[in-house]
């Protein structure tokens, strides 16, 4: 089951990524295997609110 591209064609973190700034600074400020590992799963990211989510889940392991 794949979702549904939006206008641009983009879906999930890539639409997201491009349509809100602030996304993408957070995005572009966290460690690079982060990065990877959120761009593994980049379908599943819509809102600025679960990137946040997803992020904290992965850096909670490095505490």
């Amino acid at each position: 089951m794949s979702q549904k591209p939006h206008g641009d064609g983009q879906t999930g973190l890539n639409h997201l990524l491009s349509s809100n700034l602030s996304a993408k600074e957070y995005f572009m400020s966290l460690p690079d295997y982060v990065q990877g590992m959120i761009q593994q799963r980049s379908d599943n990211v819509h809102t600025y609110s679960e990137l946040q989510r997803y992020a904290d889940n992965l850096l909670s392991g490095d505490k």
